[in-house]
């Protein structure tokens, strides 16, 4: 899944969404339909993706897809053995996926950020380890259930990616002291 083509499939099927190959082209237009079709092949090789159907059309097989699990999570084993250099790996991917996706919707005719309540915010808070715990299942909690949002005509897909590191250590004992002066 560390590849921003794959994940950018993955995100088109979620939903429940069943689409050939040239639908998928036409959501991923600034991706060769090569590359399209070799990450379908890839995704359905390692279980990801599997047929939900196939039709003849003008004497060709046409093969629609769907995802083979509504979740696509990643292993806590496998989360546990990344390296310091496989977790810088994967978050470029995803972060390449959100500048691919941005771009993709900017590049649309219809494209509104205002209207369509676009955010890219990002806040730095103080948390403690419970209050960081606590954060994350209230998101789960909030999220989750939308997972299983089937495509509608008054609903739009949307992007949501929390993304939760440290960027500095805890102060010491002898930093977190505050004096009258400050």
């Amino acid at each position: 899944m560390a590849h921003p083509v794959r994940l950018r499939i993955v995100h088109a099927m979620c939903g429940g969404r069943q689409l050939t190959t040239t639908q998928l082209c036409a959501r991923i237009p600034d991706v060769s339909k090569a590359m399209v079709y070799r990450h379908v092949d890839l995704l359905v090789d390692h279980g990801v993706l599997e047929v939900a159907g196939e039709r003849r059309v003008r004497g060709a097989v046409e093969r629609r897809y769907r995802l083979r699990h509504a979740r696509t999570a990643v292993d806590p084993e496998a989360l546990a053995a990344m390296s310091p250099d496989d977790h810088r790996r994967v978050f470029a991917t995803s972060v390449a996926v959100l500048v691919a996706e941005f771009n993709a919707y900017l590049d649309r005719q219809d494209a509104d950020p205002v209207a369509d309540l676009v955010g890219y915010r990002q806040h730095a808070v103080w948390l403690s380890r419970d209050e960081l715990e606590k954060t994350i299942s209230e998101l789960r909690r909030v999220i989750w259930p939308l997972l299983a949002n089937q495509p509608t005509p008054d609903r739009s897909q949307y992007l949501l990616s929390p993304i939760f590191f440290p960027v500095e250590p805890p102060p010491t004992d002898s930093g977190s002291a505050r004096t009258e002066d400050e």
